[in-house]
């Protein structure tokens, strides 16, 4: 099974994620990683990114989910995945796969960014992602202004999933 947590920069994506996987014994995976380095660049100096440019990115992530599924490898996938048509991208697999939409207040989100140091990606590039955000019709909406380890146990009540 693949949990693919996602929500803008700030929303607590890797956090979430690494407890999350790290409760249930599965494996974690942060698609800020499968970024090209010209992504990375282009973020750095608060340029946002184009379709085009999350192309290449989304088809990595997509090969990473089928193998993941494939070799029935349990895993947490910490993801963007702001617009739908990026999302139906990677839904492989409605049986095999969950969606955890982490959501909140701008407010506390710019404070999180603001005070997150080493990460390529800027506060100043938050309202472009928020301007790119299509909320998921079906999806666990978890709010993320309470604390990570409940955060994390309401996602494994909700899909019913044992630590």
């Amino acid at each position: 099974m693949v949990i693919l947590v996602m929500g803008v920069s700030g929303s607590g994506k890797s956090t979430i994620g690494q407890l999350l996987a790290e409760s249930l014994h599965w494996q974690f995976s942060d698609a800020d990683a499968f970024h090209a380095s010209e992504s990375i660049a282009k973020m750095q100096k608060n340029i946002p990114l184009l379709d085009s440019d999350r192309m290449p990115w989304l088809m990595q992530l997509q090969k990473a989910i089928d193998n993941w599924l494939k070799t029935d490898q349990n895993v947490v996938l910490a993801c963007s995945a702001l617009k739908d048509s990026y999302r139906q991208l990677l839904w492989r697999d409605p049986q095999q796969m969950r969606l955890v939409y982490l959501k909140g207040p701008e407010k506390l989100i710019q404070q999180r960014l603001q005070s997150r140091y080493n990460h390529f990606m800027s506060a100043d590039l938050l309202d472009t992602q928020l301007d790119s955000l299509e909320e998921p019709k079906t999806a666990l909406y978890v709010d993320i202004s309470d604390s990570p380890l409940e955060i994390v146990a309401q996602i494994q009540t909700y899909l019913q999933l044992q630590p």
